[in-house]
Order: structure tokens, then C-alpha cells, then sequence
């Protein structure tokens, strides 16, 4: 066991929760981060992978390693990748070397990429509808920034568990679980 290389990645990982998603360049609200995404997206993918009856323990490992690079390489949007070569594969060779989960992860992360297997593509429909789910709370008012983003978002959406979630988030309130929470706990009608 390494333990001086484990305990760095640990601290590496930490560094995930300050390191702040590419959109907050272009959504002046924005202040989500890697960290927080990661952990919707895994949420989202074991509830999926429950719906898709596919492996859920693979799917949630998916999930929660997708990003792992983005420690080393940032999280790069649609402008920046227009510029550059991240080298995502060698961070995450670089990152996991030595450490007691090193082949597995990268077995995970490599199935994750070809997205061949039916975990795969739940876990990438996972991290779409947290995208979407996201674009609903920043764009709820604001219908054709929210409609450019989704159609987007929606186009790679390739299970009919996600297809059908993403429609509902699609014309969700994002604030609607709050309004049923007050509702069910006073009694009394929220108008909206």
C-alpha cells in the first residue's frame, strides 16, 4: 500500500469541490462544481441503471469517476475544447497509478468512453439529464436560453428511462419540490 499516494489522491479529489463548472464562463449565475456534479450524477445514474435493469454498482462507479481528470485538466465547455488537447486519458493514468483501485477504474472509465454496454450509456444519460436538470434551475424564466440548451442536451439522450426524465424536467418548476414539501407539511395550497 502507498500510502503517501493515496492520501494524495484523496486531497486531489477534495480539490474537485473548488474547482467550478466551465458554463459559470458563460452562465453568470453559475456556481456549481465538479464535486457537486459528480454526486448528482451518480444518484441519477443508480436510479436509472434500477429502471434500465442493468448493473447498478458498475453504473454508480461510472458515475462517480467521470470526471476525475477534470482535477488535472479543468473542466473544459464546447469553446475550449475547440483549442485543446487535454489529455484526459493520460491525467487519469497518471492519477490512479499506484493506488489499490488503479485497473478496475480504468476498466470502468474505458467501457464508460466506447459507450458500447447498455451501463455506459445509462451512465452518459445520467450525466445529461444532470445537465438538463441544471440548465431547468438557471433558465427556468428564461425560455429561449432554456430551449437552446436542452435541445441540445436532449439530442444525445439515448435510454427511454432518460428520454422520458428528461421530458419531465424539461417543463419542470425547479422549485416544485419545495411547494410540495410546504403543502404536504402546512396544508395549505401554494399558489404558483
Amino acid at each position: 500500500m502507498n500510502i503517501d499516494k493515496i492520501t494524495n489522491f484523496f486531497f486531489e479529489i477534495a480539490s474537485l469541490r473548488r474547482l467550478t463548472r466551465s458554463h459559470c464562463q458563460a452562465i453568470q449565475e453559475a456556481n456549481d462544481n465538479i464535486s457537486d456534479h459528480s454526486f448528482r450524477v451518480t444518484v441519477i445514474g443508480m436510479i436509472l441503471a434500477e429502471l434500465e435493469k442493468c448493473d447498478v454498482n458498475k453504473v454508480i462507479k461510472m458515475c462517480l469517476f467521470h470526471d476525475l481528470e477534470e482535477a488535472r485538466t479543468g473542466d473544459a465547455n464546447f469553446v475550449n475544447k475547440q483549442y485543446l488537447d487535454l489529455k484526459k486519458e493520460e491525467a487519469t493514468e497518471d492519477q490512479l497509478r499506484e493506488l489499490p483501485i488503479e485497473k478496475e477504474v480504468l476498466q470502468i472509465l474505458e467501457e464508460y468512453i466506447k459507450r458500447e454496454s447498455k451501463e455506459a450509456i445509462v451512465a452518459k444519460d445520467a450525466d445529461l439529464l444532470d445537465q438538463m436538470i441544471l440548465q431547468q434551475e438557471y433558465f427556468y424564466k428564461d425560455q429561449i436560453n432554456r430551449d437552446i440548451w436542452q435541445l441540445h442536451t436532449l439530442k444525445e439522450i439515448k435510454t427511454d428511462s432518460a428520454k422520458e426524465l428528461a421530458k419531465k424536467i424539461e417543463t419542470s418548476n425547479p422549485f416544485e419540490w419545495i411547494y410540495k414539501l410546504a403543502e404536504e407539511k402546512t396544508g395549505e395550497k401554494i399558489d404558483r
